[in-house]
């Protein structure tokens, strides 16, 4: 049976879409076979990440016993599947949405929800689904004090939380510390992600960035969070990258936390 990872926050903006598309792509690439689900069944964007505008069938027509589940996932271009949603879908019992899962989750190594970003039903159903949790912030109070909210609310689900995902990092004295986040939260922050233009340009190219801009900051750190998932060590390509942090007298708390995960896993 394939694991769910339901990728949350209780923000808009913070880049939850962007990471359940990224680490979708990585994983693929990585051998895995990955099926992508918008289960933002309110306001869905992931079939606009990937350029899937207007599916025949999605998730809603599932959902309300229209169809299918394997009728509305579609195979990307890339070689993924997808999973969308309907734009303008009429409301759904979100509580479907595990049941629904149940039946194909033989089918995959992976599959990944990308969730809405409000305390609603929607939340509660990825929560529900998902046999463990990633929780997507960004470094400044705002986007913490939703992030210790989104922690609270899945540790009461009693679904696991396997760690943080900082996102948008311009590295800025103004800027909250891993350290300052991963102890408000008491949970592992597993990547730091910088503000890296590369993924902006994937959007207009509707294609993720892991698979846009392979050698980009952003597309490297989710190969390293997509390895860690499925316990294998990936390492950096840049040469120069990997002799500096060889001379680094102390590992960054995200490369211990990943290591130590991929070590659990392995």
């Amino acid at each position: 049976m394939g694991k769910t990872i339901g990728v949350i926050s209780i923000k808009g903006g913070v880049g939850k879409t962007t990471t359940v598309s990224n680490l979708g792509a990585t994983l693929f690439e990585m051998g895995k076979k990955v099926l992508m689900v918008d289960a933002n069944f309110s306001a869905p964007n992931l079939g606009l990440h990937l350029g899937i505008v207007n599916p025949e069938k999605t998730i809603h027509h599932v959902m309300q016993n229209e169809a299918h589940i394997t009728s509305a996932i579609y195979e990307h271009e890339l070689g993924f599947h997808v999973l969308p949603a309907s734009l303008m879908g009429k409301k759904v019992n979100p509580y479907v949405l595990k049941n629904k899962l149940e039946g194909i989750k033989h089918m995959y190594d992976v599959i990944l929800l990308d969730s809405s970003p409000n305390l609603n039903d929607e939340i509660l159903a990825t929560m529900l689904a998902a046999d463990e949790l990633l929780v997507v912030t960004s470094p400044d109070y705002p986007t913490l004090s939703t992030t210790l909210h989104a922690v609270k609310v899945a540790k009461d689900k009693k679904t696991p939380i396997t760690g943080l995902i900082l996102n948008k990092v311009r590295g800025k004295k103004f800027e909250l510390s891993l350290k300052d986040i991963e102890e408000a939260a008491e949970v592992p922050v597993l990547a730091v992600l910088p503000d890296d233009i590369k993924v902006l340009e994937s959007l207009y190219h509707t294609k993720p960035a892991a698979m846009h801009a392979p050698r980009s900051k952003a597309s490297i750190e989710y190969r390293k969070l997509a390895g860690s998932l499925i316990g294998e060590n990936v390492k950096d390509p840049r040469f120069f990258k990997r002799v500096s942090e060889a001379f680094l007298k102390d590992i960054k708390k995200d490369v211990v936390n990943r290591q130590l995960l991929i070590n659990e896993r392995q």
